[in-house]
């Protein structure tokens, strides 16, 4: 089968599509045949960085992305939920750029997998299960309320244009930053936009003169930093990108955090209209190294997939 490699660790460079041994699904395990993989920052990150890879027990030579979506193909006869022709999603931890997966039922530590809601495309279900947790976790964190005026650092990124509109579900006002030029993405998810940068405190407090009540930064610690000094009680602000001791004792969270129904309740409000999840770009798996530069440079407007 074909799957991404890298030997040593480094930038899109390192990454050359091979063909490998086809896995076959063993005791307690489910095979899925892959149709589409979904790009996260963490998954450059890992590749680029080897502390961050040795965090999450990765050693060169290594498989590479996490978020997949596709058909179970191969299911151990032990197994109880899944069946063979399930249309399913999930992630597997520098695996999941391969035409082949196999995971364990219940997922492990490093392994998801739920089925796909009819009338949600493989397209989009790949885009789903790193944001779509991190997304909701972060929102949980600061318990977002009717009433709420929510600052969202990074808001036009993968997770952020989820963060937004669960926050607009949620019944809050949301102030995002971001970058000038996606001012207008942003606006279009009910986002109002402010430019990053020297000066937030001073550009929010004339766009929110009632205050700001909550923080999410999904970036580093810039907006964490601005909530303080807007007075915003740590209890009430949350870091996904800040390490696990974030300024001023404000809480650290991500997608382990989310609760066990936290996709469904994602995919529910697709299905309803509530939520849009923006694909950018899309690329066959020969072009790994394309999609993985336009991903990296952190200016895409959206989610991007690879197809197998």
């Amino acid at each position: 089968m074909r799957a991404v490699i890298y030997e040593t660790f480094g930038g899109p460079e390192v990454l050359e599509v091979r063909d490998v041994p086809e896995p076959h699904a063993g005791p307690g395990e489910v095979r899925v045949r892959v149709t589409v993989a979904g790009l996260n920052p963490m998954d450059w990150g890992i590749a680029a960085r080897p502390e961050l890879a040795a965090q999450f027990g990765i050693a060169v030579p290594a498989g590479f992305g996490y978020d997949f979506a596709g058909v179970v193909d191969e299911v151990d006869g032990g197994v109880t939920g899944f069946a063979v022709g399930d249309r399913v999603y999930g992630g597997a931890l520098g695996r999941a750029a391969a035409d082949f997966v196999v995971l364990e039922t219940p997922g492990g530590a490093t392994e998801a997998l739920w089925h796909t809601p009819e009338g949600i495309s493989d397209q989009l279900a790949a885009t789903l299960p790193v944001a779509g947790m991190t997304a909701a976790a972060a929102v949980a964190a600061i318990d977002l309320r009717p009433g709420d005026t929510v600052l969202v650092g990074g808001a036009a990124g993968g997770v952020g244009v989820l963060v937004v509109q669960l926050a607009k579900l949620a019944g809050a006002r949301v102030i995002g930053t971001a970058g000038a030029s996606t001012f207008e993405f942003l606006r279009q998810f009910g986002a109002e936009p402010v430019a990053y940068g020297p000066g937030l405190a001073d550009r929010v407090r004339t766009l929110a003169p009632g205050g700001v009540t909550a923080a999410t930064d999904l970036f580093g610690t810039e907006t964490a930093e601005t909530a303080l000094a807007l007075g915003v009680p740590p209890e009430r602000i949350c870091t996904i990108a800040a390490g696990p001791n974030p300024p001023g004792g404000v809480r650290a969270t991500g997608g382990f955090d989310a609760s066990p129904d936290a996709q469904q309740g994602i995919t529910a409000a697709i299905l309803a209209g509530g939520i849009t999840v923006p694909i950018a770009a899309t690329f066959p798996i020969e072009q790994i190294r394309d999609a993985v530069t336009l991903q990296a440079g952190r200016h895409v407007h959206g989610k991007v997939v690879v197809t197998l």
